[in-house]
């Protein structure tokens, strides 16, 4: 069974996605059952020395680590199929943030000895079901975590339209090589984010479907216009991508494409991935602006939460205890997969001729922040 156990870390580690692991179990003393009834392999395969309680759950049970392997393969075989791995590591994260709420773990908070047999029940059952969704043929719209994904799966033309453009266009990323991939994915990310603000569908995940009917007609101008901009290149993606220095107008939009830069400069898409970026005050003058927005993050890899990547890519150091920024050197807490990330901070715009340009280039200072680790 370690033999088991070593094949899923490895797999995990490979991948870079994993399963996101939160925080101790329980003393046993607590429970008039020792742990060892309870999840039979903690001790021969050390799951004390995990610091999650979901891992430690895994860890410890014989059934979860053989569906654990099976889940690990599935995602090793999707993320094969897929030219880019990092959309779907991200919607890994969104994952399993939601199974670990859905089965009672909390964050970062400990499980009680006493819910650990309904816990390792519900995280069986969610599993085996997420291994159906990741082999299904129509895994895109079952899996979709976001208000746009679900009114696009419930719209046949919609859903064409996006795939369409998506198979164009990876088409021409692929072409590309390094650094010039790298940017041109973070470029088509940025494509949707933007889409959706233009869209009045940006953040609105818990809005009822039939109230976001009145989109419908924005994305599908989206999907053609875009579609025909992808055509238009005519192969060459350099005629599509890596052509904007600046921007047309100080908002959101040009707040996100200065994140991208900034992160794609700092090597920041192997640990978090923007979700959003919502405008929240603006000054704007003849030929200087500052915009305050709020940017959103997935934690997509693990790192230390006080350390150079941290402030590099969220622009600052965290508590992880009170979930804000605050320095706690020689902390080795880390973020797991997963964690959401919330900052506002201002981003400074100097206009040039027609446009605007970003001349802020780094993530600090952050004004606000939050993480999260539940949903």
């Amino acid at each position: 069974m370690r033999a088991l156990m070593g094949t899923l870390w490895l797999t995990v580690a490979t991948i870079g996605i994993g399963l996101a692991w939160p925080a101790h179990a329980d003393d046993p003393a607590a429970s008039s059952r020792p742990i060892t009834d309870m999840l039979p392999l903690f001790v021969t395969n050390h799951c004390e020395q995990i610091k999650a309680p979901a891992d430690q759950i895994f860890c410890g049970d014989g059934e979860l680590n053989a569906v654990g392997v099976k889940l690990s393969h599935a995602i090793a075989e999707r993320l094969s199929r897929l030219p880019n791995r990092r959309l779907a590591i991200e919607e890994n994260a969104e994952w399993i943030r939601d199974r670990n709420s859905s089965c009672g773990i909390l964050g970062r908070q400990p499980i009680r000895s006493e819910s650990i047999g309904s816990v390792r029940d519900c995280l069986l059952q969610e599993t085996k079901e997420r291994i159906a969704v990741l082999t299904d043929p129509n895994f895109d719209c079952l899996a979709v975590h976001t208000a746009a994904g679900a009114l696009i799966c419930s719209d046949p033309t919609l859903a064409l339209a996006k795939e369409d453009l998506n198979e164009k266009t990876m088409r021409l990323i692929t072409k590309l090589k390094d650094d010039d991939a790298r940017a041109a994915f973070d470029e088509f990310e940025r494509w949707t984010r933007e889409r959706d603000r233009k869209c009045a569908i940006d953040n609105k995940d818990n809005v009822p479907l039939q109230e976001l009917s009145s989109s419908a007609a924005c994305l599908s101008e989206y999907f053609d216009r875009k579609t025909s901009e992808v055509v238009a290149a005519a192969g060459d993606p350099k005629k599509l991508f890596g052509r904007q220095h600046a921007s047309p107008v100080p908002n959101a939009d040009a707040v996100d494409f200065c994140v991208s830069q900034i992160h794609l400069a700092g090597a920041c898409g192997n640990f978090v991935a923007v979700n959003r970026v919502l405008d929240v005050d603006s000054k704007k003058g003849e030929s200087s602006a500052e915009v305050t927005s709020a940017v959103e993050m997935v934690v997509l890899s693990p790192f230390t939460a006080c350390s150079s990547i941290a402030s590099a890519c969220t622009g600052t150091c965290w508590d992880l205890n009170s979930g804000k920024p605050k320095a706690t050197p020689g902390s080795r807490e880390q973020f797991q997969v997963g964690y959401r990330l919330r900052i506002e901070k201002s981003f400074a715009f100097q206009k040039r001729d027609n446009d605007w340009l970003c001349s802020s280039t780094t993530m600090q200072p952050v004004e606000v922040g939050v993480a999260l680790s539940g949903p």
